[in-house]
């Protein structure tokens, strides 16, 4: 088993929602019977030879139907030379089956990049799969999805936007076709088709976009006499590391402190290595935080790298099933080393990781090429990390009860 350096390794993405890292350099891209170069964005050029590695393929049947496509269609100003590539790569890609293996044209790709900012225009939700069925993750708090009555778990079956004339369902969708309908300017309106809880007939909700303005990191006080801090972890994106620094400062001056919650609810993922570093400020120095495995079975070791801040005051960490990807890594570490009692409900379970390249013409392509298990090697992929105390929020009260159990644990320590 090779053990990892935070320092050395390379950028890797683990979360439900697509989230890129600009990988520098060009990517020169020769497939599906063609070569493709975009030139400053405006000219493509196509050539029909093949790669010499690519020989012994016979993409007659791809050329036949491009020129015939040129030759017959009607409607002229439809036959786009860069979108037709673009399209013949997603095709390709999406053959794989795996929907989180992707390509990404530059338009999806400006979007992918908004959200590491965390600021964009739409209604805020995180969405990913569950099974090949398009699903939402997680509302983020305080936004249209979340006022408009979204929660985790539902499964969207259709979307419309009449502005944009789509009026379609999600089997085949892809994360980054989803994401451009329900992504759109403030004020303008997107129907989302939902099912929930295994309801046989959907629901339609209408939602009003806005601009969207999301931080990684939210400190409250609160317990009998607010000495205790919840820390809420939204998503682990390039801002995350100063907010968390700014949340743990005021805890680590706070004298009064007498315990934390870790409150990864509704978070998506995000960069592993965050979520590696993070582990760091409640863990010895030097433990295995996640385990990542290739498809050649050989394994990497990511371990804590920091001198924890908050290794010495108790720690609840509360989960649902809208935590996923690098949250899930964060509390299989917290669980496995015994560091926390996780509270809440069965997390969203997705084991794999991704890595995020961009190519030519400012598009971009994310690629699977692990999965990651707990210290203890347990996979969560499709199965999910189960708490310690289970126990769910009961919607129909204005309490937080898991929330209020967090507290009663710590309280009793």
């Amino acid at each position: 088993m090779v053990k990892m350096n935070l320092s050395s390794i390379r950028k890797i993405i683990i979360a439900c929602f697509l989230v890129v890292f600009i990988f520098s350099g060009g990517y020169y891209l020769g497939a599906a019977g063609f070569q493709a170069r975009v030139e400053k964005a405006k000219k493509i050029l196509i050539v029909r030879e093949l790669p010499p590695d690519k020989t012994n393929l016979d993409f007659s049947l791809f050329w036949k139907v491009w020129d015939t496509l040129e030759a017959r269609y009607f409607d002229k100003t439809k036959l786009d030379q860069r979108n037709m590539v673009y399209g013949a790569i997603s095709g390709m890609v999406s053959a794989l089956g795996d929907p989180y293996t992707v390509f990404l044209s530059p338009k999806e790709n400006k979007i992918v990049r908004e959200d590491l900012s965390g600021s964009f225009e739409g209604i805020g939700i995180q969405i990913g799969f569950k099974g090949n069925q398009l699903a939402v993750i997680a509302p983020l708090p305080g936004t249209p999805a979340e006022k408009a009555g979204i929660k985790a778990g539902d499964f969207i079956v259709g979307l419309k936007d009449e502005s944009k004339k789509i009026d379609q369902g999600t089997i085949g969708i892809t994360l980054p076709e989803a994401v451009q309908v329900i992504r759109g300017k403030a004020g303008s309106k997107v129907t989302l088709y939902l099912t929930r809880d295994g309801m046989a007939n959907p629901f339609s909700v209408e939602i009003v976009r806005a601009k969207v303005d999301v931080p990684s990191v939210i400190l409250n006080w609160t317990g009998t006499n607010k000495e205790i801090a919840q820390l809420k972890l939204l998503k682990f994106a390039e801002e995350t590391d100063s907010e968390w620094d700014k949340a743990v400062d005021e805890i680590v001056n706070n004298g009064k402190v007498k315990g934390v919650i870790l409150d990864l609810r509704n978070n998506p993922g995000g960069y592993l290595e965050g979520a590696v570093d993070i582990v760091g400020e409640f863990i010895k120095n030097g433990s295995v935080v996640v385990i990542e495995e290739g498809a050649d079975g050989k394994k990497n070791e990511f371990r804590t790298q920091r001198i924890g801040r908050l290794n010495d005051l108790p720690l609840v960490a509360l989960v649902n099933e809208g935590s996923a990807s690098a949250a899930e890594i964060l509390a299989g570490a917290l669980k496995d080393t015994k560091r926390a009692k996780i509270v809440g409900e069965t997390t969203f379970g997705k084991g794999s990781i991704q890595e995020p390249l961009e190519i030519n013409g400012g598009s971009g392509l994310h690629i699977t090429v692990a999965k990651w298990l707990t210290p203890s090697g347990f996979w969560v992929n499709e199965k999910g990390l189960e708490p310690d105390v289970k126990i769910e929020d009961d919607e129909k009260t204005k309490e937080d009860e898991q929330l209020l159990k967090a507290i009663e644990i710590l309280n009793n320590l």
